[in-house]
């Protein structure tokens, strides 16, 4: 299974992007989908996270500004993440909830003025 993460940059505080992740080698519609973070120092953290039927859930505390989607049709999971502050800056990985699959290269966001 691979797992390409993409859409991540240098981007200002306030500012959003919009998150990819291409799975291939598995059966994307089967799984529950998850995206996480790990900033330096700092363990992996769960972001959001989505079901085979779509079913959201964001922690409390990203709720409002990260948002979770799916198109199986394409085999990849976006996140959408809004008003973006110094504190999201790390790297981001898709994997599934359980985290079933090797972990990939994830997406570099860094959000500075």
């Amino acid at each position: 299974v691979q797992l390409q993460a993409s859409g991540g940059g240098l981007v200002q505080p306030g500012g959003s992007l919009r998150l990819s992740c291409v799975v291939s080698g598995a059966n994307f519609g089967s799984a529950y989908m998850a995206w996480y973070r790990q900033a330096p120092g700092n363990r992996r953290q769960l972001v959001a996270q989505i079901s085979q039927t779509g079913v959201r859930y964001v922690p409390n505390a990203l709720r409002g500004r990260f948002a979770i989607s799916r198109d199986n049709d394409k085999n990849t999971a976006y996140l959408q993440i809004d008003n973006l502050n110094t504190e999201d800056t790390a790297t981001y990985y898709c994997n599934t909830k359980n985290i079933a699959w090797s972990w990939g290269l994830g997406t570099q966001v860094t959000v500075s003025s």
